[in-house]
């Protein structure tokens, strides 16, 4: 075996141990995130040393056939798996989960296939001399491992846009990247550089979710203030409209129904501002039961806010202390943003007194 394919597997090694000390000591992962990436670099270290095992025994006395077979098995069976583990850290809803299980049986499927083909050479075979080649049927491997690429494309872009993150298209380059170290790798078999690629792209993954997510408000997944205080400067120069939010009576509902379900109520309004806003604006948590949205086209308020009364009174069937919630607008016009703040929030306050007037609300949502 050449020296430098050892000396790259060191350095892939090396580098993957370091990211999975670093994600194991992180606090700001959860442990879902953190079981997520120790996973994915755990498999891309198991796979280089299987790699390097392969180029070892690759001619070896024949005793060594089965190791040879194992370690090209296991190499070829757990790449897509590899994917799956980056797209689990994405820490999504039910529906995210189903998918996550769909690709873990596909997963499964493919390893029994890979099993069940290795006795006839289909993917890969190892003669009775001990010598590896590709079989007639190799693309099928190549076939799954784009699958994999696209699924891990398509997850991220989705979960991306579902968090309003604004580097999204950075996605793009990791996964050309990947996608063209791999054809360089199946046009030069001897090559041998994939698994430092993919580790190169693994914490280059890490850090644009890591860079994602604190971004993101932990309870309501909308963006955070730290955020909103970055993209306030952008929108007062380039025009828009901001909306403020603030809901009615939250203390009673953490006095009478306790704070989870007050927790319950702040993820159901802010699922509601991210349905109405988010495809004309940013949606923002910045206080504890205040939210706002930088809304770059005008026009679309009335709109919005229709939107918004509606999903929160369909919401309102389920989660029936669910309390309503007052809003005010104001222009951005270049002016002080804390002038426009000031100015939302007089209008959020007059609102909320119109509604405190009325006696049309229930108890539990009343102002």
């Amino acid at each position: 075996m050449n020296g430098y394919y050892l000396v790259l597997t060191t350095i892939d090694l090396f580098v993957l141990s370091f990211m999975g000390i670093l994600t194991r000591l992180s606090e700001s992962l959860n442990k879902k995130q953190k079981r997520g990436f120790l996973l994915a670099f755990a498999l891309i270290a198991g796979i280089s040393v299987m790699e390097i095992v392969t180029l070892v025994v690759d001619g070896a006395p024949v005793k060594y056939r089965w190791l040879n077979i194992a370690s090209n098995f296991l190499g070829f069976g757990l790449s897509p798996a590899v994917a799956i583990c980056l797209v689990y850290v994405q820490d999504k809803k039910s529906a995210h989960r189903q998918k996550i299980q769909f690709a873990v049986g596909c997963e499964i499927a493919y390893l029994l296939f890979l099993a069940c083909s290795v006795p006839f050479g289909l993917v890969f075979s190892v003669s009775a001399d001990n010598v590896y080649s590709r079989g007639p049927h190799f693309y099928i491997y190549i076939v799954v491992y784009f699958a994999a690429i696209f699924y891990l494309s398509l997850s991220t872009v989705l979960t991306a846009q579902a968090f309003q993150n604004r580097s999204k298209a950075l996605i793009y380059p990791l996964i050309v990247f990947l996608t063209a170290e791999t054809i360089v790798q199946v046009a030069t078999p001897d090559l041998c550089v994939t698994w430092l690629c993919v580790t190169l792209l693994a914490v280059l993954y890490y850090i644009y979710c890591t860079e994602m997510w604190n971004q993101l408000d932990a309870l309501t997944g909308l963006l955070n203030q730290s955020s909103y205080l970055h993209r306030t400067a952008e929108m007062t120069r380039r025009g828009g409209m901001l909306v403020v939010f603030d809901v009615d009576n939250f203390k009673y509902v953490n006095d009478h129904y306790g704070h989870l379900q007050g927790d319950v109520c702040l993820a159901e309004i802010a699922d509601c501002i991210k349905k109405a806003y988010a495809s004309y604006g940013y949606c923002y948590r910045i206080g504890g039961d205040e939210f706002c949205v930088l809304l770059k086209d005008t026009r679309r308020e009335t709109a919005c806010a229709q939107e918004f009364l509606r999903c929160l009174e369909e919401r309102r069937q389920v989660v029936t202390f669910l309390p309503t919630v007052s809003f005010g607008t104001a222009v951005l016009s270049g002016e002080n943003m804390e002038k426009v703040k000031e100015q939302a929030d007089r209008q959020m306050y007059r609102h909320k007194k119109e509604r405190k007037n009325s006696a049309a609300e229930k108890p539990v949502g009343r102002n």
